[in-house]
């Protein structure tokens, strides 16, 4: 991907900086690290291959919302450095060449969107490679992945039953072939922003964030929905659309680990809980594979 140099004055430099480190829970002290990882955004220099498998790319659009965390040109044009499939303007054996070009490099962080089709490898291909080929060309040159979406972390919606194309995310994807990689996984569907830029940068400047069993970062799941949930406390809901806690309603708060209720979607507009629609478990390892949405 070619990066376009945008003009970024001092104060919103520095802004982005203090967003992070907030974002990150670390002190005043971090910020000059994290100022150097956001300039090598800006500057062009990070090292980050973002490909695509079997997935809606919906973390890439939720990538997109960003603001104000990041100005959009920052992630239309640098994040991604050396190739997205989605925001690339490369395409055809250009594009081929530009991926085949960062593997032999090497020395970058992976970023995977969507699961792995191990079942029917053609179901998911890049140029004339099957995706599960290509993940194991781009793993070994790698320095660390991260597994952005419920799909990439753990198989989601195409791996619900009956699962025709054996579709797997990155952790089951490197057992299978053998490979050994350090890895979290961002799970969602999709995932917040604030949880795909903060890892990446935290990555680039502090290494491997602190991990949960499921390879999650603990700053973003370290607790259940339902224990962050502002509705945590007021009396059970008994319709859809009426007032207090929706537990008996089918939300899965009570088992799912993330930051939703606190960090909100949309510029902090609104999350599931709020908008009365329940949380559906996407961080879960087990979503889409246990039956419905919403658990009763």
């Amino acid at each position: 991907m070619t990066t376009i140099n945008q003009p970024v004055t001092r104060r919103a430099f520095l802004q982005t900086a203090g967003r992070l480190a907030a974002l990150l829970g670390l002190g005043a002290g971090a910020i000059p690290r994290i100022a150097s990882a956001v300039d090598e955004l800006y500057e062009g220099h990070a090292p980050v291959l973002w490909l695509q498998g079997a997935d809606c790319t919906g973390c890439s659009v939720s990538l997109l919302n960003s603001y104000p965390l990041m100005p959009v040109p920052l992630l239309t044009k640098h994040i991604s450095l050396k190739f997205h499939q989605t925001l690339s303007t490369t395409q055809g054996a250009q594009a081929a060449q530009v991926v085949n070009d960062t593997i032999a490099r090497g020395g970058y962080v992976l970023v995977v969107e969507g699961s792995i089709p191990l079942g029917i490898p053609e179901a998911c291909s890049f140029a004339d490679e099957n995706f599960a080929d290509l993940m194991a060309r781009a793993v070994p040159p790698a320095t660390a992945i991260v597994a952005v979406g419920a799909c990439a972390s753990f198989g989601g919606i195409p791996s619900a039953a009956p699962n025709p194309i054996g579709a797997v995310g990155v952790q089951a994807f490197l057992t299978q072939r053998g490979l050994s990689k350090p890895l979290v996984n961002v799970p969602g569907c999709p995932p917040h922003p604030d949880w795909m830029v903060g890892t990446i940068v935290h990555l680039l400047k502090f290494g491997l964030p602190e991990l949960d069993a499921n390879l999650r970062p603990k700053k973003f799941f370290g607790a259940t929905i339902h224990s962050r949930c502002p509705l945590f406390q007021t009396s059970q809901a008994g319709f859809p659309g009426d007032a207090g806690c929706m537990k008996n309603l089918g939300c899965r708060g009570q088992v799912t680990y993330g930051d939703c209720p606190m960090r909100r979607w949309n510029g902090r507009t609104n999350d599931c809980t709020a908008s009365r629609g329940a949380c559906i478990g996407c961080t879960s390892p087990n979503f889409a594979k246990d039956g419905a949405f919403f658990s009763v």
